[in-house]
């Protein structure tokens, strides 16, 4: 549970940060008109770090699950 809990915090910290960055991306490019590109930039950006942070949750999630059916097939075993 330990290492779930530390590659959730990963997940949380390193999305947070990415998110950030895509939203001053966007609103940089919506409010200045000099640089409309950074609108998609930013986009991109954000979509990624949404991307990453529930491909995190599910591998939590997946290594949770895989973790009790073995205790579930160890404990039918003995």
């Amino acid at each position: 549970m330990n290492t779930n809990l530390k590659i959730l915090n990963a997940v949380k910290f390193a999305g947070g940060l990415i998110l950030l960055a895509g939203i001053i991306l966007f609103a940089i490019g919506l409010f200045e008109s000099r640089y409309s590109i950074l609108v998609s930039i930013g986009t991109g950006t954000i979509i990624g770090a949404v991307f990453i942070f529930l491909m995190g949750v599910f591998l939590v999630i997946t290594e949770e699950l895989v973790e009790k059916k073995t205790n579930r097939v160890r404990k039918t075993e003995q």
